[in-house]
């Protein structure tokens, strides 16, 4: 049985992120969704409403589930008895910090494979700064994010349902 690990911030999780996650199903026997606590980044959602809307968003896999870790990646991957690390790539500017990434955790975990997944076409320039921003300024992002995570930013950052002083 081969497990992978698919670990990001999911800040909200998007599209593109479920893309991802769709390939890797299909590709390995078990596929870890990590969401990873970093406590020098903010984020606008907490560890556990990510943990959450990520379970809700790939219930329809039965061989995918999901956690979340404040440590190394690589750390949890040793544990878990994952050999080979996701990451998804939109184009050539995550190409490059991917591959930047996927070298460090070579040096520290020569044993676990990274694995670059692109995301479907139409979903490229989708990020979750992006569906905060578009949020934010009232837009509709249903194309781009699962039902639960549309409502929670717009519970969040709708500029109709926030107070003013």
């Amino acid at each position: 049985m081969t497990i992978a690990l698919y670990a990001g911030s999911f800040d909200p999780v998007t599209a593109g992120h479920l893309s991802v996650v769709r390939q890797a199903a299909r590709l390995f026997s078990h596929v870890v969704v990590v969401v990873a606590v970093n406590p020098n980044k903010r984020t606008l959602l907490t560890a556990e409403e990510r943990v959450a809307l990520v379970r809700d968003a790939v219930a329809r896999h039965p061989n995918v589930t999901v956690t979340h870790t404040e440590g190394l990646i690589v750390e949890l991957a040793r544990e878990i008895g994952a050999s080979v690390l996701l990451r998804g790539v939109r184009g050539a500017t995550d190409a490059q910090f991917e591959t930047e990434l996927a070298q460090m955790n070579r040096s520290l975990a020569p044993e676990i494979s990274t694995l670059f997944l692109p995301a479907e076409a139409h979903l490229a320039e989708v990020s979750s700064s992006a569906l905060k921003e578009r949020i934010a300024r009232g837009e509709d992002v249903s194309a781009y994010c699962p039902p639960a995570v549309v409502a929670m930013l717009r519970e969040r950052l709708s500029p109709s349902l926030r107070s003013h002083p």
